[in-house]
């Protein structure tokens, strides 16, 4: 019974039964741990598994269970470490939650340190593990070595292909199945694929976007089920296609949950939150993943008062349900609302106090992130990255950095976006030895070949003054984006090497790489620093005729940069006067630097008045400008600037 109740998201009926009954024995404890574990509250579990006296086998599996589906590995792990006796089970459990999360290496070691090695459960989960991270050889070298295959085995290897978007070598192996009739004493069984391979290639063409060949694979398919509807019915959904989505949905035999949720999400994401709480309503029972996708849809089109009205309305609210929320408000900047719910709120997992941290950061309340993480029992490298991350938007460079060290003497692995955060606070405080430490840890984790990370060493040793460093981090890199050719077209340039910065612009363009405002940027910068006016120029012009990107403040700083340096100063204060976009005082500052370096005094003086208006507490331009009247002795003008 109360199993049933926890099937039905009737928690609260649920632990009302078991609280009324008068004995309670090992099952009825496994069934109400279960129960909290599948509706999110998993420290109400694990108050009841601590209160368990007799605990048996299915009482630890189940407990791991419950974290491995809130993705908290490592207390998942630590109750597997304690286990008395573990099953098969117990060593799948803890596999699979290594591998979903990720962590195959560790998964592996589970595999190897088990010797019966007849289950084929064992090696479905690495095979899977391998697939979701698109290692497709040593997927691929595992399901050879199988010494038995299920029908699970072939569609997770199968579902290795479909879900990298590899639809050719899907289809190959898809064909392969249904030719090929003894290939095992498992495939001997079933001669023809199963319906959910069938459903595996189907979800596969829906996310390549192939929709027309994902419908004609649904039509041709004999027995479809809820999964193969739910699939189609996803695939137009993906493509926008909402009407068609809606007339499948009306044509289902029969729906689960998940076709219900599907197409509220579906009408959610294009806004129309009308339509989706029609479907929600016309739910034979109402569930809290549905109401919470609602609930998501309210927040993404900024209606916070409704959605605090619709929130408030949920009964038996899980805590995805209070995240949502509690995102919603740190995404709007209310972080008074959003401290409120996490006051309120009684199990919190890692994304609530994670939410949180990035919520302040956001605000640029940082001591109120570090309070948030300190009081953190157990924290994870997003934990560690939101904080990071909050240091560098908010000018913070030697406070991330120092997080950065915390953090590993913590004992927490840096993932790439943590050495990417690293490097940047680096790059920001050209602090190269402590950069070139971090360069190490990137070697040693295997990330440099990540871009994010590898763009991230371009910039630093660029800041640094190591442009060569930059110039063989890029070189090095097996795949290069805009962002990196930009980071080294920035460093060339403000390291003097203009001429460079050029020669790598033209080359990038050669590549076929398309240049963005800011490759225009670093490349006006570089003919800047050398003296290249007319290349620059046509650069310039360029951007707008051929790139067809409109020129914004900083390009036009650099132009009038560019002349004052030689002293085209009336060509730059042509440039200064007649923007197209919103004049700015870094134009004017560029000019007045310019007249200070040439002794154009006359000049001068209209580019700190106008200066003046844009920074009316700024007192460098004044005195700037005294400093010129003192050089040409027009000693009453400078007693009258100083005035």
């Amino acid at each position: 019974m109360i199993t049933q109740l926890g099937k039905s998201g009737k928690i609260e009926e649920a632990v009302k039964l078991f609280s009324l009954m008068t004995i309670k024995n090992t099952v009825t404890y496994n069934s109400m741990i279960s129960t909290i574990n599948k509706n999110g509250k998993i420290n109400d579990a694990r108050r009841l598994f601590d209160n368990l006296t007799h605990r048996s086998l299915v009482s630890w599996n189940t407990m791991i269970a419950g974290y491995s589906h809130c993705d908290r590995v490592d207390e998942a792990y630590r109750l597997f470490v304690e286990m008395p006796k573990r099953d098969k089970f117990s060593w799948t459990l803890m596999m699979t939650c290594f591998a979903r999360n990720g962590e195959l290496e560790k998964a592996r070691e589970l595999f190897d340190l088990f010797l019966d090695r007849r289950d084929v459960a064992f090696w479905n989960v690495m095979v899977q593990g391998y697939g979701q991270k698109g290692r497709f050889a040593e997927a691929k070298k595992l399901f050879d070595e199988l010494p038995l295959r299920n029908v699970i085995s072939w569609n997770s290897m199968l579902s290795c292909y479909t879900r990298n978007g590899e639809m050719h070598l899907g289809r190959e192996f898809f064909a392969g199945m249904a030719m090929r009739d003894v290939v095992s004493w498992n495939l001997m069984k079933i001669p023809y694929p199963n319906v959910v391979s069938g459903v595996t290639m189907l979800c596969g063409l829906a996310r390549s976007g192939k929709i027309l060949e994902a419908r004609r694979l649904f039509d041709q398919m004999e027995n479809n089920n809820v999964v193969s509807w739910n699939a189609m019915i996803s695939a137009y959904l993906k493509d926008y296609q909402i009407e068609e989505a809606a007339r499948l949905f009306r044509e289902m035999p029969n729906r689960d949950s998940v076709s219900w949720i599907t197409m509220i999400d579906g009408y959610v994401h294009v806004g129309q939150l009308g339509k989706a709480r029609e479907i929600l309503n016309q739910m034979p029972y109402k569930n809290i993943a549905a109401q919470t996708a609602i609930l998501s849809g309210y927040i993404k089109n900024k209606i916070m008062d409704e959605a605090c009205q619709f929130f408030n309305e949920i009964a038996g609210r899980d805590i995805a349900c209070w995240n949502t929320m509690i995102a919603g408000y740190a995404q709007m900047g209310r972080m008074d609302k959003a401290l409120d719910l996490f006051k309120e709120m009684e199990d919190k997992d890692l994304v609530t106090w994670n939410t949180m941290i990035i919520g302040y950061a956001k605000t640029g309340e940082m001591d109120k992130a570090v309070k948030i993480i300190e009081e953190m029992k157990i924290k994870n490298v997003v934990s560690w990255n939101s904080l990071i991350s909050g240091f560098l938007h908010n000018g913070l460079s030697m406070d991330a950095l120092n997080s950065f060290k915390v953090m590993a003497c913590e004992g927490i692995i840096p993932d790439h976006s943590t050495l990417a955060c690293g490097l940047s606070a680096c790059a920001n405080l050209a602090a190269l030895q402590v950069g070139k430490q971090v360069h190490v840890k990137v070697l040693k984790s295997g990330h440099l070949n990540d871009l994010f990370v590898g763009n991230a060493l371009i910039t630093m040793y660029a800041k640094c003054g190591r442009i060569f460093s930059s110039r063989l981090i890029f070189d090095d890199l097996e795949e290069v984006d805009v962002i990196s050719w930009n980071s080294l077209i920035a460093g060339y340039a403000c390291n003097g090497y203009g001429k460079e910065a050029v020669q790598l612009f033209e080359q990038m363009v050669l590549k076929g790489v398309r240049p963005d405002h800011i490759t225009f940027v670093g490349v006006l910068s570089g003919c800047s620093h050398i003296g290249l006016i007319d290349q620059g120029l046509k650069l310039f012009k360029n951007m707008s005729e051929i790139y067809s990107i409109e020129p914004s403040v900083e390009h036009y700083a650099c132009v009038v940069d560019m002349l004052g340096r030689v002293g085209m100063l009336y060509e730059a204060f042509e440039v200064a006067r007649g923007l197209k976009v919103r004049e700015d005082a870094r134009i004017w500052g560029a000019l007045l630097a310019a007249c200070k370096t040439h002794g154009n005094l006359k000049l001068g003086k209209i580019a700190a008045k106008q200066l003046s208006e844009f920074e009316p507490d700024e007192t460098s331009s004044f005195v700037l400008l005294s400093n010129m009247q003192a050089e040409a002795c027009s000693w009453d003008e400078v007693e009258n600037t100083r005035l």
